[in-house]
């Protein structure tokens, strides 16, 4: 069974910072590109980043310069680091994995952004 698991979400303060982590059960993970998602109340779910196995990342535009998504394939986890974080970072976070045959995702872990 293939399962990959969030944590690291919670209340922070604008400007402040999380770090999100996702284990997943996969042995092979390292061959797989991975990812986060979100999805904020009222609004569709967006891709915010991606780091394929090679280690090239892409993000999208309104989290360039604060976010940084990063992996350790011996501990088959990947990890987001989210710094000066705004109100509108607040959403429900997954992670992701790409196999050959389907998409992993994660249950989610919540992150709130307010005073």
């Amino acid at each position: 069974q293939v399962q990959l698991v969030e944590s690291g979400g919670g209340l922070v303060q604008p400007g402040g910072s999380l770090r999100l982590s996702c284990a997943a059960s996969l042995s092979s993970v390292s061959i797989y590109d991975m990812g986060w998602y979100r999805q904020a109340p009222g609004k569709q779910r967006e891709l915010v980043t991606t780091i394929t196995s090679g280690g090239s990342t892409k993000y999208t535009d309104s989290v360039k310069g604060r976010f940084t998504i990063s992996r350790d394939n011996a501990k088959s986890t990947v990890y987001l680091q989210m710094n000066s974080l705004k109100p509108e970072d607040t959403a429900v976070y997954y992670c992701t994995v790409e196999t050959f045959l389907t998409n992993y995702w994660g249950q989610g872990t919540q992150v709130t952004v307010s005073q």
